[in-house]
């Protein structure tokens, strides 16, 4: 699913939907097509995200999986995934153990300060207890966010210039899964079973894999 931690990668040539999955399946699919003289346009994109990936497909297979990053890898990943990016091999010593605490600036009025300092563990340990108790509070929203944005970003690309895309699009972030499925029905088969899968994750169809 789009919302996995693994990333994965779908191609298209032209509106033709070519390739799913990892990003050297992608990549050797695309080289594939160009390979054959193709005219049509060649976009990979980020499942996770929506946005387009270059591929680097100079030389033979080999030279161009080496250069792509470990499977595994999120092209686009978060900073906050590096928090602790301590060598995993260092041995810690006696004490506390170590949580990936980053230290920065924080700027707040003198009440808020005042109101921190009376706080059971201090100011950093309510913080941290806020942030938590917010994120869990919002988390169905911001997933929401996400999945519209991803969507948003294949559909800019690839349908902005079709029939019903702005309605499509303020259907998207209205949340209206029915006039949005309205709207991309005339689309090209493969991009609007692709943004239906992105914006609802309504299920997809297999392509052939060219396995390296």
């Amino acid at each position: 699913m789009t919302d996995t931690a693994t990333p994965s990668y779908t191609s298209f040539n032209g509106h033709k939907r070519i390739a799913s999955g990892s990003l050297k399946v992608n990549a050797l699919a695309v080289k594939h097509a160009l390979s054959t003289g193709v005219l049509n346009p060649l976009l990979t994109f980020c499942d996770q995200t929506g946005q387009v990936v270059d591929i680097d497909i100079r030389g033979s297979d080999a030279e161009m999986f080496a250069r792509l990053p470990p499977d595994g890898y999120q092209l686009q990943g978060a900073d906050s995934d590096l928090i602790d990016s301590a060598d995993p091999g260092e041995p810690r010593g006696r004490g506390r153990p170590k949580l990936g605490v980053v230290a920065r600036e924080v700027t707040l009025l003198p009440r808020h300060w005042d109101w921190l300092a009376a706080q059971r563990g201090g100011a950093s340990v309510t913080l941290r207890k806020l942030v938590d108790e917010a994120r869990r509070a919002s988390v169905d929203r911001d997933r929401q966010r996400q999945t519209n944005e991803r969507a948003y970003h294949f559909m800019s690309t690839m349908a902005g210039d079709m029939a019903g895309f702005e309605e499509a699009s303020r259907a998207l972030f209205a949340n209206d899964e029915a006039k949005f499925l309205q709207q991309t029905e005339a689309w090209p088969v493969d991009v609007r079973d692709y943004v239906r899968y992105l914006a609802y994750q309504l299920p997809l169809t297999e392509v052939p894999s060219l396995a390296p």
